[in-house]
């Protein structure tokens, strides 16, 4: 047991000095690290990592959340261009240059999504590779229920 309190406070501990570069973002940074923190204690959970499973996951699971996140935030900029120049009517030569870049930017995110597996499965085993999707899903559908369950009656 203590080994494992030990291990949840070192996972912890790790997450959240390495999203420190997350505190710049538009939206309140202690929110989102505090989201971090806690995905990062659910999961260490969830997959039952033994220390030194930790210590080669964690800057590898980061390091592609960060890649992630960042092929996610330019699928989102190119949508908005490509949104605003339909609604702006610009010209088609216009448009399916920013189709294109939207269509290109989808792909890199699907493509960064796609190699996540195989470095994860370059330190972990499969059972334990296998139990990090799910338990990133059970996250996922925790706080979306979290959410919900704490916004006032919307009535119409």
């Amino acid at each position: 047991m203590k080994r494992f309190i030990t291990l949840v406070l070192f996972s912890f501990t790790y997450l959240i000095s390495s999203t420190g570069s997350y505190a710049h973002h538009k939206c309140d940074g202690e929110w989102k690290e505090k989201i971090m923190a806690e995905k990062a204690a659910f999961l260490t959970i969830e997959m039952n990592l033994t220390a030194e499973e930790a210590q080669a996951f964690w800057p590898i699971y980061n390091q592609a959340h960060k890649e992630l996140d960042n092929a996610t935030k330019a699928m989102i900029m190119a949508h908005k261009a490509l949104s605003k120049a339909l609604e702006d009517g610009n010209n088609t030569k216009e448009i399916s240059n920013l189709l294109d870049q939207y269509l290109a930017a989808k792909k890199k995110q699907h493509e960064t999504e796609s190699t996540l597996a195989e470095r994860y499965k370059k330190v972990l085993p499969i059972e334990k590779v296998a139990k990090l999707y799910v338990g990133e899903e059970r996250f996922r559908r925790q706080h979306i229920r979290k959410l919900n369950a704490a916004k006032p009656d919307q009535k119409q």
